[in-house]
């Protein structure tokens, strides 16, 4: 059990709960955490980097009735972690493409705080509208011993470049090359990346978000053809994720039956 210790309101509709947590501030880009919210639910959240040492963090945004109560829960409230699970970003020298959306940056900004100096990062921060962006200032800040590129694409245009971000994805792997190329965030954007990365013979690697109980591999829940996504995953190579027919197409709800993504 862990205290809520501190809350950063980040948009009007997502917010980032800090606490005291020595195991999971040291993750690795990708692993996640289950999380209880007592009386409510549990979820499987990926783990926010913090400022400081043995602090750890969640980012979330209210949804449904299990991430509005999370979302709902003030300084001083529990919330109950186990973990770390799942494997990780296999991080390559060069240059690096992140894509990422929504509370999708979260593992990619821990994985931007596992690469050296050396690499040249271009990340690509999707979102629906200006009210809408976060954790830019701080991408920036990750990236100061870097050379990087950050390009911020917003639906409705009010911020950044317009459109969708696999579109100025795509403009990006017309105009220049990368030797990776990561992604976390709405399955409908990672399959285009993917795709796209692919068909440019670019290594590429994607962090999958599913139905979770369990978290270790039982009970099946999180299935996506024969891979469970917390066991083999959460983070899949392009080239296998293309073999299974269910990605980019269906998930499961929590009876399990399939669902359009």
């Amino acid at each position: 059990m862990c205290t809520i210790e501190k809350i950063i309101d980040e948009t009007p509709t997502v917010r980032t709960l800090i606490f005291s947590d020595q195991v999971l501030s040291k993750v690795l880009p990708g692993q996640f955490a289950m999380v209880w919210i007592p009386g409510v639910n549990e979820l499987p959240m990926s783990v926010m980097i913090t400022q400081e040492n043995g602090k750890a963090a969640f980012t979330i945004r209210k949804r449904g009735e299990s991430s509005t109560a999370m979302y709902n829960l003030s300084v001083g409230d529990y919330i109950g972690v186990r973990g770390p699970y799942g494997n990780h970003y296999d991080i390559k020298d060069g240059k690096l493409l992140l894509v990422g959306g929504g509370t999708g940056l979260v593992p990619l900004l821990r994985l931007i705080t596992f690469c050296k100096p050396s690499h040249d990062i271009t990340l690509l921060m999707g979102s629906q509208t200006k009210k809408e962006v976060f954790f830019e200032d701080l991408a920036n800040k990750l990236l100061e011993k870097n050379k990087h590129q950050i390009i911020v694409v917003t639906e409705d245009g009010t911020y950044g470049k317009k459109g969708f971000v696999t579109d100025v994805l795509e403009e990006l792997l017309d105009q220049n090359s990368f030797d990776a190329v990561y992604t976390c965030g709405p399955e409908l954007m990672m399959y285009k990346t993917v795709n796209l990365a692919r068909s440019n013979q670019i290594f590429v690697q994607a962090s999958l978000e599913r139905m979770m109980k369990c978290g270790v591999g039982i009970c099946g829940s999180c299935c996506i053809n024969e891979d469970l996504v917390c066991r083999d995953g959460t983070v899949f190579d392009g080239d296998h994720l293309m073999q299974n027919d269910e990605f980019g197409h269906h998930s499961r709800a929590k009876s399990g039956i399939l669902e359009d993504v």
